[in-house]
Parts: structure tokens; C-alpha cells; sequence
């Protein structure tokens, strides 16, 4: 099961075979091994990091939680709270002082510098500059996807994948189908051959509509707070904005491409997509993100993978992967409906102090599922442009969709939703 657990890209493909023991842990990095508790950070104290840190927690007994950062004062203390109020043999390890506590746009560098894990879980946008000061410090990193929401930043994003591998750093990112007991079985039965050549793939993740300013709590009356600046309003209402979410393809349907791309070895080659806002209001909660959007992408082999999210109210789900094989057949949507034995989000963490401590296979999964945002970016550009939009375009692309300055006043412009035809690419 080496192989399953392991970029394509990653240290193990330059490793000698037959190798007993993987010699990462170095003291610098986690100050030793044995049992002495690694000390992890978190970046981005919204419900994801929040839950990233009962499931690192859960997921080993070797480390502790020991510095926070946010934007927000209110969202860092909502997440502490709610850490400390876990399960005592859980909560006994935040040990979080409040010259810990990290708020501003410039906390994550507090946070990367008092730690040897660092846990990313803020806004996409942010991601890459987060990775880079984390890579940059030689930490080890759990980074949630996407990792970017604009190809620009995200070859920065690679830049420092790269790095990250020649410095031999664990990177586990949040595609936690990646650790998951079904995919990776699966996964094995592709690559033994069981379902011969994949010949088709379906990507699917409908489902409805993710909507922040429907939080009684910040936004009484679903609307904008009048007090707020423009980087405020939009970073708390985040999923609603592409430069800072990347739209639903990127930040939610990344999943179900990871598996395609994961199986297939490789990232599609071009992309042709449709997509709109059907349902969604053109007010200012509402943003500038699609509600519906499919793509037909194509590897080089001449493979199709036909990917589709939407976001509606009272509509059928469906969120599942299809890989067709010339002898055999794969589809999640088979398992769908029962728990994992193990939770995935667990045994992420699992799997990453295991890569750490020389315990399991060294894991760097950045560069792999920054080929599966970029495949997302692909196809949303795509679907906003009309046009056909190639791997190499995206790879020379000049769109920045990164605000120049960070301050919870700076203005910060909402174009229009995309109209293809007149959005043009970059």
C-alpha cells in the first residue's frame, strides 16, 4: 500500500529500492522523535481548522496544539473554545497560551515561527503565500485544498512544492480520499491491472448552495455590516467571492477531480465548460461565483473526464467519482451512505505523523494535488471564457486575482459574474 499513499512526484519515486528506514526526521524539524510531543499550529480558525484540530488530536497521541492564527479575534476564540471544550484526553493537549493567540493578516508567520507542524486551513487565496513562509521555514505542513485560486499564485504554490520536496518535508494536504481505506483499495485494483485501461471518467459533486452570510450571528440580517471595509465583508463572507474561494469547481469539487487525476497518473491536457448563475441573485451577499458549471476535460491519451457541480436548493445530490475501465468499473457512489471504519479526516493526520517520524512512507502530496487545482482552474476558466482552455495556457496564464494590500478596510473591487463571450482569459 506504499505506493497508493505517495505522490507520484514524491521522494519515494527517487528512493533505492528495497530502502529500510527513511531518514526525514531530522532535529531541526521536530525536535526529535520518540515520545516527545511535536508542537502544531493552526492558520485559519474557521470550522474546518477547527475540526483539522480534533482530527489531528484524534489522529495521534504525539503531538499538541500550541499557537492559533486568524484574521479574526472572534473566530480564533470561537475555534479555541470549542477545541478545549473536546473530549479531555483531546482538549488536555491545546495548549494554547494567549501570547499564542495570532490575529492579523500577518499572523501566520507567528504561527509557522513557534511550531514544527503547521496546519493550513485559512481561505484559498491565501494559501500559497502561507505554504511558502511554511517552506521556507522547513516546517512540516498539513495544507487544506485548494491550494490557489488563480494560476498566477498557484505557480508560486508549485515553486514551493518543489522546494518542499527537495527539503524532504511532509506535506499532507486536505484530499483526504487520499488516506481513505475504499479509494486506496481501489486504487491498488487500478493499478494491478483488475479494471484494465480506464477509458472514461464522471467527477460529480452536486449538492447546494454553501452561503456565509446566512450566519444570524455576523450577518443579523443576511446583509453586509455597514461598519465593514470591502476585505472584511468579502473574507468573511468568502465562498461568495472567486478571488478569494475560486469558485465552487475549485474549492469543492477539487475532491472529485483529485481521484480522477489521482488514478489516471496525471492531470488533463484542455478543457471545454459551460456553467452560470441560474438561481443565484445579482446582490452583493450573492458575489461573483457560478452556481452550476460542467466540463469536459481531456487527457493526453485521449481519455474524458466529464466533471459537473452545481449548487441548488432542494435538488438531488450526488457527489461521486465513476472510472471506467475496459474490464471493470469503479464508482463511489456504491459506498456512499455508511462511515468509513476509519474517518479519512483522521487518518490524514495519522498518515502524516507516520511520514514524519520515519514510521509509515515519507507523504508529499503538494505537487499532486496543485496539478488537481490547476485542472479545477482550467475548467472554470474555461466555463467563464467559452473558450477552450489548454494545461499550457494555465501554465503561462497572467491572471492575479490576489489583492495587492491586506487590511480589513482596503477596497477590494467585485467584477461582474463572468459572461462568456466578454470574460476574457488571461
Amino acid at each position: 500500500m506504499e505506493e497508493n499513499a505517495v505522490s507520484r512526484r514524491s521522494f519515494l519515486t527517487s528512493s533505492v529500492a528495497g530502502a529500510t528506514a527513511f531518514q526525514i526526521v531530522r532535529p531541526e524539524l521536530v525536535r526529535g522523535a520518540g515520545n516527545e510531543k511535536l508542537r502544531a499550529g493552526l492558520v485559519g480558525c474557521g470550522g474546518r481548522g477547527t475540526q483539522a484540530i480534533e482530527n489531528i488530536l484524534n489522529g495521534t497521541d504525539n503531538v499538541e496544539i500550541v499557537a492559533l492564527a486568524d484574521v479574526f479575534e472572534d473566530r480564533l476564540e470561537d475555534c479555541l473554545r470549542k477545541s478545549k471544550a473536546l473530549k479531555p484526553e483531546l482538549a488536555d493537549r491545546v495548549k494554547v497560551d494567549p501570547e499564542h493567540h495570532f490575529v492579523g493578516f500577518d499572523a501566520y508567520k507567528k504561527v509557522i515561527d513557534s511550531v514544527d507542524i503547521v496546519m493550513l486551513a485559512t481561505y484559498p487565496a491565501y494559501r500559497p503565500m502561507h505554504f511558502e513562509a511554511a517552506v521556507e521555514a522547513k516546517k512540516h505542513i498539513f495544507c487544506e485544498k485548494p491550494f490557489a485560486t488563480d494560476p498566477v499564485n498557484l505557480r508560486k504554490f508549485m515553486a514551493a512544492a518543489k522546494k518542499s520536496e527537495e527539503l524532504k518535508l511532509t506535506v499532507k494536504s486536505g484530499a483526504q480520499r487520499r488516506s481513505q481505506a475504499w479509494y486506496l483499495d481501489q486504487y491498488k485494483r487500478t493499478k494491478n491491472g483488475d479494471i484494465g485501461d480506464i477509458v472514461a471518467l464522471n467527477a460529480n459533486w452536486v449538492g447546494s448552495p454553501v452561503l456565509n452570510f446566512k450566519n444570524d450571528k455576523l450577518f443579523p440580517n443576511h446583509k453586509r455590516d455597514p461598519n465593514w471595509g470591502d476585505m472584511e465583508f468579502q473574507t468573511r463572507n468568502w465562498y461568495s467571492f472567486v478571488w478569494i474561494s475560486g469558485d465552487q469547481i475549485v474549492e469543492q469539487h477539487l475532491h472529485n477531480i483529485d481521484v480522477c487525476n489521482w488514478f489516471m497518473g496525471t492531470h488533463p491536457v484542455e478543457a471545454i465548460a459551460s456553467g452560470g448563475a441560474a438561481w443565484r441573485p445579482r446582490e452583493e451577499e450573492y458575489g461573483n461565483i457560478y452556481d452550476h458549471l460542467h466540463a469536459d476535460f481531456v487527457y493526453a491519451n485521449g481519455v474524458h473526464m466529464a466533471s459537473h457541480c452545481r449548487q441548488y436548493n432542494n435538488a438531488p445530490g450526488n457527489v461521486s467519482e465513476r472510472i471506467v475501465g475496459t474490464k471493470g468499473l469503479i464508482e463511489s457512489a456504491s459506498q456512499r451512505g455508511g462511515r468509513a471504519a476509519v474517518d479519512p479526516y483522521v487518518q490524514e493526520h495519522t498518515d502524516m505523523m507516520n511520514s514524519i517520524l520515519g514510521k509509515g512512507p515519507y507523504i508529499n502530496e503538494a505537487m499532486a494535488v496543485a496539478e488537481s487545482t490547476m485542472t479545477c482552474l482550467m475548467g472554470r476558466e474555461a466555463a467563464y471564457s467559452g473558450q477552450k482552455v489548454t494545461w499550457e495556457m494555465m501554465m503561462n496564464s497572467e491572471l492575479d486575482l490576489l489583492p495587492k494590500t491586506f487590511d480589513y478596510k482596503t477596497a477590494v473591487p467585485v467584477p461582474p459574474l463572468p459572461v462568456p463571450g466578454v470574460y476574457k482569459f488571461v
